[in-house]
């Protein structure tokens, strides 16, 4: 697993103890028989995802859901078959000391809030990506989850695929020799793509909890585009940055073992859906990491060539592309063969070139015979979706006590690239990572 576990694990005992001074009491004990109860703070589109893949993993049960729009609330409850309780507040949840665990997956502004307070209430979270609306959000989660000995899983649910557990496992094997370039992109053309979701019929001050989805955020009118369509306002989302980018830097920190990009320089434009959002619908980034690697990112919603969420990892001896549930592997075929150089030389000197042993393995001499080597592998992923996957490792969790597939280290740096690029193209200068404080160079 990641380093960051040790970040985490200091004075276990004494964090958990002030952790039941906070909510009150010790949480209720799961065994690792036991059900896992499970309360859904907000159900919006991917929740509805999520409670889906709960369901698949046995031993659990959704006992409540909130939302700040009762049609969800409707849908989510006939998904549970009529079992779930709906609430109107999430502190009802919180509150409820039979709930083991929840469900965070409202807008980003949001995430801080209903984190921390689950963590002090005793639950254990699940966030969906990304963890945080701003890096300093960080750092606080992580203290929470320190003071009061709770877990947090952040749900950017890739790292938990077969086929991203291979890729690591082919470059922690050298399969790739030594990697020095990647390029991962999402590129989309609908609207969509582009978070410009359909509202639904019925939606109206009657059935929308205005005040419910701004809390913290800034105070406005009542704007139904602004309630469906948060990823497009600055005020509730990072955009591109920390919806898609989350994602490829998640990727990327498992795959190479990386914490963070020592710098960041990007630029954004908002070049196509201007009438519905104030954060770019383009954005490219070059991230440079301390371990000895640079990374391209780049998003549109303006053209969708290329597979979504692809990824090429270039090294020295083969390159990896990863896209959805497929991996190829591809072994590097270059061969010096510096034959039109030597060629301008005198024969003499030319022939003596040719006879040295080193240039005869190392280069292309005219009379080597052909040969057929092997030169690209592909796996394709079978079986469970990542999410499914990804709650098993959550409430397995849960149950043992392990640390988490993506804890909430994993998950402060994830978004903390996000909000770097962000910063980066709203200042048009290369942010800095200290990496002793987990935050940006003042």
């Amino acid at each position: 697993m990641l380093s960051r576990r040790a970040f985490l694990g200091s004075g276990a005992a004494g964090a958990t103890a002030a952790g039941m001074a906070q909510s009150g009491g010790p949480a209720r004990p799961v065994g690792p028989n036991s059900r896992v109860t499970v309360g859904m703070i907000a159900v919006g589109a991917r929740a509805h995802e999520l409670l889906e893949a709960i369901k698949r993993v046995e031993g659990t049960e959704i006992v409540a859901v909130c939302d700040a729009y009762k049609g969800r609330l409707e849908r989510a409850i006939q998904r549970t078959g009529g079992r779930a309780k709906m609430v109107a507040d999430y502190r009802e949840i919180l509150a409820n000391k039979s709930i083991d665990a929840v469900t965070v997956a409202t807008p980003d502004h949001w995430h801080k809030t209903h984190v921390i307070e689950a963590l002090q209430a005793g639950k254990d979270v699940y966030c969906e990506k990304p963890l945080t609306y701003t890096i300093d959000d960080g750092s606080e989660i992580i203290a929470a989850a320190r003071q009061t000995g709770r877990l947090v899983q952040v749900g950017s649910q890739g790292m938990s695929s077969a086929t991203q557990q291979k890729a690591r496992e082919l470059i922690r094997t050298g399969k790739l020799g030594k990697v020095t370039l990647i390029r991962a992109s999402y590129n989309r053309n609908t609207a969509s793509g582009a978070w410009i979701y359909p509202i639904p019929p019925d939606a109206s001050p009657a059935t929308v909890n205005w005040d419910m989805f701004l809390g913290p955020a800034p105070k406005r009118a009542f704007d139904l585009a602004r309630f469906f369509r948060w990823r497009c306002y600055k005020d509730y989302s990072g955009g591109i940055g920390t919806d898609l980018f989350v994602h490829l830097c998640t990727t990327i920190h498992f795959v190479m073992d990386a914490k963070m990009p020592s710098a960041v320089v990007a630029m954004g434009q908002l070049y196509r859906w201007k009438e519905s959002r104030d954060v770019p619908d383009t954005l490219n980034a070059i991230l440079e990491y301390p371990e000895g690697f640079t990374v391209n990112l780049s998003s549109t919603f303006n053209n969708q060539m290329s597979a979504e969420g692809a990824f090429q990892i270039l090294g020295t001896e083969g390159s990896l592309t990863l896209g959805g549930s497929s991996l190829n592997l591809y072994a590097e075929t270059a061969v010096e063969d510096n034959r039109w150089i030597i060629d301008s030389w005198p024969r003499a000197l030319a022939d003596a070139y040719y006879q040295d042993p080193q240039v005869r393995r190392q280069e292309l001499p005219p009379t080597r015979p052909p040969k057929i080597s092997e030169t690209v592998q592909t796996f394709r992923e079978t079986g469970l979706e990542a999410t499914v996957v990804h709650f098993q490792h959550f409430f397995d969790s849960v149950r043992t006590r392990k640390p988490t597939v993506q804890d909430a280290l994993t998950g402060h740096r994830a978004a903390a690239v996000a909000h770097m690029v962000n910063r980066a193209v709203d200042t048009r200068k290369m942010v800095a990572w200290d990496f002793a404080r987990e935050n940006v160079k003042a």
